[in-house]
This record gives structure tokens, C-alpha cells and sequence, in this order.
């Protein structure tokens, strides 16, 4: 900048110069002598020349000054939600940090901003996204989870279900239409406590380079996991789900094995058409490890094993052509026990009542240099439309 500052003085006194040069050689006529007229044309192209360099100046500075601009904004507000609206409550960024400070102080240290997520049991509910973390590994480590269908509730849910069905009849032309009464039955969800615990040594509680976050929530999930899937598969109903094995309430028995201690292929067979048909286009067999023993060594007229392996990693095994799932929370064989089910089971209906919780085991595990945490949770669990469901029981 000082170099075109300095061209433009110099520019302006040889102005200046020219026309005093000007006004004295015409003193002495109204033409200017050859030798004046070359003059003036030297001192008139100087000026020329210095303007056109003054340009070329200005153009470089003003390129010099874009190339230096910087090519992003800084951020100097506070991130947001994608919607442009800041997070609030249990889905802030204070909330999480201040839970995972209660966390690490064992909830001895525990902000103002945890009391908007206290619940009537006196914990505090999970920041918006450790919940959703912790049903991501619930879904992945409980396969029921994955196949029913989960309804999240404020109250008690309702769901009605049609107790008879509509049936068409032929009628001469001019006939009376007939109508039939069409009756609904009711199934409440409710929602049942579980209570899960975890145990940390207070060593990695207090050492920050621990991710005590994921840890808990992957303690955490996993318990919850192996409670729920064992309720909705066995429970009786009674301060828990009811599960799909249960024989009052859960899934109607499509076939009775002959025999107490073994089965055969032709009992799978008929289990598999004792569902209706629009049922069998989603289904799936659930079993326990030790019944898939059993029927792997099946075969059939042919000597061909009945059991079709998965080919391709990530498939699941087939039975006749369905995927078998496995979960070690299903009956084993025994007399009189229903062992496999066979159905949709979208028409398990999950209820999850609000959302989960955490809170501190006082002093219970203070001898053994651990920290204690409890993790709560309100959900129910019904099959909504039993003949959707069909199970193989053992012969008594």
C-alpha cells in the first residue's frame, strides 16, 4: 500500500510540474515550439505510465486481500440440533456431563441440572442419548426385541382385537343382507419394574481415562436384555410380561409331540401347518441350543438332514425353509414343556413405559472397594393375538 501511496505523489506532483511547464512555454505564443511539444508528450506519458502502474497495484492488493480471506466462518455460537433448536432437558449437552459426573462421584456429586430427570423413585433418568444407546444393545444382544413390535407408552395401552371374524355368505338376489355381531376383546399393557445392578471397582470410577459411559451402558443393556427376552419368552404375567411359552395367556399349542424325551420330523412338520397361512409368510422357529442338537441330527425319507445351514455369513440357519433363532432363555426338552415356537411374532406387543433411569447402591458393596449402580425400567409384554404363535409341547 505504501508503494502506490508513494506513485500517487509522484503522479500528482508531475501533474502539477506539467502544467506549470505548460503555462511558461506558452507565454511567448499560442503554439508550442517543437521541442516544448516533444517536452510535454515525455512528461504527459510519464503520468500515463505511472497511473497504469497504480492500477495494476490496486488489482494486486485486492487479489492479495481475497486469497488471505479466510474460506469458512468461525462457529461462535453454541452447537445445535440440526432444526436450528438448542437441546434441552434430558437431550442437552449439560444434562449427559452432569450425568456422567454423578456417575464417576458415585451420586455424591450431583448438579442442579440432573433434578428436571428425577423420577418417583428418587433416580435419575437417562440422558435422551445413553437411552437410545442402551436400546441400540438391547435390540442387538435381545432377539425378541428385534422381532416384536414395541410401542412406547405413557399409561396404560389398551389394544383391542377382533374376537370374532367377518364371514361372507351367498344370498339370492333381492335377499336380505344378514349381519353377525362383530365382539372386540381388550389386552392391557401395563408396566412392569425391573431393576437391574452393576458393579465398578472404584479405581476405574475414578480414572478418567476409563469411558465409564460406554461401560455402563453396555453392563447395563446387557442385564436388561437377558431379564426382558427370558419374561417374554417364560413369563407368567404376574409383575412381569407374559411370555410366548407361558401356557395360560401365551401361544396356542399347534401340535403335542408323541413321545416325552424326543421328536420327530414329522411333529416339526405339523407344527409348521398348524399355522394358518397369511401367519406362516413371516414366520420364524425360536428354540433353545439344546433342542437345535436334536433336530440337526434329523433326516429325512432320504436320509437327507432336514437342517439347512446357513451358506453365507450374517444368514441365519433354516428349517424347511423359516430362519431358526436360538435363545437361551427357551424351554428345554422336558416332559409335558412346550419347546419350539413357531409364528410372527410382530404380534408380541412391547410396551415401555416412559424411559429409564439410574441411580446408586449406597454403601452395599463399600467393603469390597466397589461402586454400585441400579438401572430401572417400566415395560410389559403380551401376545396380542395368540393363534399368530404356535408352539411344539413334549408328550407327558
Amino acid at each position: 500500500m505504501s508503494k502506490i501511496l508513494e506513485l500517487r505523489q509522484k503522479r500528482t506532483a508531475l501533474w502539477n510540474e506539467t502544467k506549470k511547464f505548460l503555462d511558461n512555454a506558452k507565454r511567448d505564443g499560442d503554439v508550442l515550439s517543437a521541442e516544448d511539444a516533444a517536452t510535454y508528450e515525455k512528461m504527459e506519458a510519464d503520468i500515463v505510465a505511472m497511473g497504469k502502474e497504480i492500477d495494476i497495484l490496486e488489482r494486486q492488493a485486492e487479489l492479495e486481500k481475497q486469497m488471505n480471506a479466510p474460506t469458512s466462518t468461525a462457529v461462535l455460537s453454541k452447537p445445535t440440533t440440526p432444526d436450528g433448536k438448542e437441546k434441552t432437558g434430558r437431550a442437552s449437552d449439560e444434562y449427559k456431563t452432569a450425568m456422567l459426573s454423578a456417575l464417576r462421584s458415585n451420586f455424591r456429586n450431583v448438579s442442579n441440572v440432573l433434578q428436571e430427570g428425577v423420577d418417583s423413585d428418587g433416580g435419575y433418568l437417562v440422558p435422551e442419548e445413553y437411552d437410545s444407546r442402551l436400546i441400540d444393545v438391547l435390540t442387538e444382544e435381545n432377539i425378541f426385541r428385534g422381532l416384536a413390535t414395541t410401542i412406547t407408552t405413557s399409561g396404560e395401552r389398551k389394544i383391542n382385537i377382533a374376537a370374532t371374524k367377518p364371514a361372507a355368505a351367498w344370498i339370492d338376489e333381492g335377499e336380505a343382507l344378514t349381519f353377525g355381531d362383530a365382539t372386540f376383546a381388550q389386552i392391557n399393557l401395563d408396566a412392569h419394574k425391573l431393576h437391574v445392578a452393576v458393579k465398578v471397582t472404584e479405581e476405574l470410577l475414578y480414572d478418567n481415562a476409563f469411558n465409564l459411559e460406554s461401560h455402563i451402558i453396555d453392563m447395563f443393556a446387557k442385564a436388561l436384555s437377558n431379564a426382558e427376552e427370558d419374561a417374554f419368552l417364560n413369563g407368567d404375567g404376574v409383575g412381569k410380561p407374559l411370555g410366548i411359552f407361558t401356557e395360560t395367556g401365551g401361544a396356542e399349542v399347534g401340535v403335542t409331540a408323541a413321545s416325552a424325551s424326543a421328536i420327530t420330523s414329522d411333529d416339526i412338520i405339523n407344527l409348521v401347518y398348524s399355522l394358518k397361512r397369511p401367519y406362516r409368510k413371516n414366520a420364524k422357529f425360536i428354540m433353545n441350543d439344546q433342542t437345535v442338537s436334536v433336530i440337526r441330527k434329523l433326516k429325512d425319507g432320504n436320509g437327507n438332514y432336514l437342517w439347512q445351514p446357513s451358506a453365507q455369513a450374517g444368514e441365519p440357519d433354516r428349517l424347511f425353509g423359516y430362519e431358526v433363532l436360538t435363545s437361551p432363555f427357551a424351554p428345554t426338552m422336558e416332559a409335558g414343556k412346550s419347546i419350539i415356537a413357531f409364528g410372527d411374532f410382530k404380534y408380541y406387543n412391547i410396551g415401555d413405559r416412559g424411559t429409564r433411569s439410574f441411580a446408586e447402591l449406597k454403601e452395599l458393596f463399600a467393603g469390597n472397594g466397589m461402586v454400585g449402580f441400579v438401572a430401572k425400567e417400566r415395560v410389559d409384554g403380551k401376545l396380542v393375538l395368540p393363534e399368530a404363535v404356535k408352539t411344539l409341547k413334549m408328550g407327558a
